[in-house]
């Protein structure tokens, strides 16, 4: 296929992206829902979608998924916290393409999971294979995330990027360091999907 017959696509991470990211107060962290109660969409994300599929993107999640592998919940509680997502998107009439997760941590308690793989974010295994898939033109597509690694990966991967949240000194020491700058930095997914609107309609 030529490259001007390949898709575009926008990369999303999916917690602090998708959906809220929980204070688990027990153990001192912020981290994904470990409960499919917890799992709550953030505002306007279906309509960010819904633009960015006007736009002629396909919406791709790309998402490191440690919690298993640090035995947080299992397998069951994770897929059905994934029919969670779809079903709340849905219900306000959105869709993702396709997912992509990586399980593996180097630490893992959960020995199964337990990998230094290509997949986890800050790598671009997630988004290469995806790309490949799907016949996605990286040039043209975006990267999402609320963290350096979600940046870095897209970085890595060719894509725009842009890092939902405000940059902190400590962060942007950090990312200079590592050579790694988003192309813009806005405080939620629908207003990202105003800068790629913008982009694209010129």
């Amino acid at each position: 296929m030529s490259k001007t017959m390949k898709n575009k696509a926008v990369f999303l991470d999916r917690d602090g992206v998708i959906n809220e990211v929980i204070y688990h107060k027990e153990m001192g962290i912020i981290d994904s829902p470990f409960t499919v109660d917890q799992f709550t969409l953030l505002p306007k994300v279906a309509t960010a979608i819904n633009k960015f599929h006007d736009l002629g993107f396909k919406v791709i999640v790309v998402s490191n998924q440690p919690g298993i592998a640090k035995d947080h919940f299992s397998m069951d509680v994770f897929e059905k916290i994934r029919e969670k997502m779809k079903t709340e998107l849905q219900k306000k009439g959105a869709v993702v393409d396709a997912e992509y997760y990586c399980f593996h941590h180097p630490y893992a308690t959960v020995k199964k999971y337990k990998k230094i793989c290509s997949c986890r974010k800050p790598k671009s295994g997630m988004v290469l294979t995806a790309a490949r898939e799907h016949t996605i033109d990286l040039s043209k597509s975006w990267m999402i995330g609320d963290g350096i690694n979600d940046i870095a990966s897209g970085q890595n991967a060719g894509c725009k990027t842009i890092l939902i949240g405000r940059m902190k000194c400590d962060l942007c020491r950090y990312m200079e360091d590592e050579n790694i700058k988003p192309d813009y930095i806005k405080p939620n997914l629908y207003k990202a999907s105003l800068i790629i609107e913008t982009k694209e309609r010129g």
